[in-house]
């Protein structure tokens, strides 16, 4: 009998070890218990709204998507002109793999869009997004 409840609650967790976490989000996660005490975990959802939310930025309306395109599996270009690569790691497995170089593209591309700094919560809405892209 317990043989079976051991193989049973192998079974179960199964699915759950399929679903792997983004190796950032545990980073984003403590920064965003310390920035809001009622952090509750990421949201896809929001990650994706936050990816398609246009703003108006000097009489144009930017998004994400004015550089990275409405499917981030394929390749983009800036206003300047400049090839920008895929952003979903399903289509670059070199994106959202360097701390550094993630940190420094949010900050350089959440001031472009919306004139400030993401919050940590955003970050990982927008990582648990776009590494859910198949």
């Amino acid at each position: 009998m317990k043989a079976h409840l051991v193989v049973l609650a192998c079974c179960l967790s199964l699915p759950a070890l399929a679903e792997t976490e983004h190796p950032l989000l545990a980073g984003y996660a403590a920064q965003a218990r310390q920035q809001d005490a009622s952090f509750a975990g990421f949201s896809a959802e929001r990650g994706k709204a936050l990816y398609f939310a246009e703003e108006q930025r000097n009489g144009k309306t930017m998004s994400c998507t004015t550089c990275h395109t409405a499917d981030p599996r394929e390749p983009g270009k800036t206003p300047a002109h400049r090839n920008v690569d895929p952003l979903a790691p399903a289509a670059n497995p070199k994106r959202f793999t360097d701390l550094k170089k993630v940190e420094k593209w949010f900050r350089r591309n959440c001031d472009d869009v919306f004139a400030r700094e993401c919050t940590a919560q955003e970050k990982g809405d927008f990582i648990s997004w776009i590494d859910s892209i198949k």
